[in-house]
């Protein structure tokens, strides 16, 4: 697939090519806080190590990225995720749930695995409380179940919500699928920002397909070689292009029809 299509480009700005395009300076919070409370990604980084990941929310989901080393701002995020298209209310929880802080976990000594601290604290008060239950004559065989059932439910309930909030996000990794979708999503995110100062209805119809496309590519990289879909993908990436050219072309009307209330000599196209 290559990198670059032949179709004329049109003028946006530069979106996501680097963390925080429209906010700088909250770049350098987020790896100041990284570097407080984490690891960067440097050469003494084995590949099995898990760094850091700094996320950046949009309207159509998130970009993930790494703190280099050396300092510079990344120029490719280490994960992309798209939320899926007309998400309801609800739907749009999913993000803020999957890019929670990773929970911290108990090393179980000699035993193979490990646990949650919030599972570990939910099992001591689980039996501190079934204690004082017993003492207060509640039957011991109503107390254990509900004591050893809490701490179950502590340890694997993320898993499932986990499992349930992936069906609406699709999340993309690789440096070829994250470069791919961080062109798309630049397109797109002009798309979101155009629609969301005019009110347009051609503008939000133009983003809600933009949403589409991005979900649609999101999905072909997901799970597969991006040769073997490099067709697909380059058809979605000349649609949003269009997109992109009636987007400036409805623009351009109607900065026409602004000036045309102003003077009203002038005729709108």
């Amino acid at each position: 697939m290559t990198d670059t299509l032949n179709t004329p480009q049109p003028t946006t700005p530069a979106h996501h090519t680097h963390p925080f395009t429209r906010d700088p300076k909250q770049w350098e919070k987020e790896r100041s806080r990284a570097l407080r409370t984490g690891h960067v990604r440097d050469h003494t980084c084995p590949a099995t190590c898990e760094p850091v990941l700094v996320h950046e929310r949009t309207p159509w989901v998130w970009l993930a990225w790494t703190v280099p080393g050396d300092g510079s701002p990344p120029e490719i995020p280490h994960q992309i995720g798209v939320l899926t298209p007309a998400a309801t209310r609800t739907q749009r929880l999913a993000p803020r749930w999957l890019t929670r802080r990773p929970a911290h976990r108990i090393a179980l000594g000699t035993v193979p695995g490990s646990l949650r601290l919030a599972t570990a604290a939910i099992a001591l008060i689980s039996l501190l409380a079934g204690l004082f239950a017993i003492h207060q004559g509640i039957p011991v065989d109503v107390v254990l179940p509900a004591a050893f059932l809490a701490p179950l439910v502590a340890e694997h309930l993320p898993d499932r919500l986990d499992a349930r909030a992936r069906k609406y996000v699709r999340v993309v990794e690789g440096d070829v699928a994250c470069r791919y979708l961080q062109r798309l999503a630049t397109l797109h995110t002009s798309l979101v920002h155009a629609a969301a100062d005019s009110g347009c209805y051609e503008l939000r119809r133009s983003a809600d397909i933009g949403q589409t496309l991005l979900w649609e590519a999101a999905g072909l990289l997901q799970n597969r070689d991006s040769r073997s879909v490099s067709a697909d993908l380059i058809a979605r990436e000349r649609a949003m292009l269009q997109l992109a050219h009636i987007v400036k072309r409805t623009a351009q009307g109607d900065t026409a029809c602004a000036s045309h209330a102003s003077h009203p000599g002038r005729h709108c196209l």
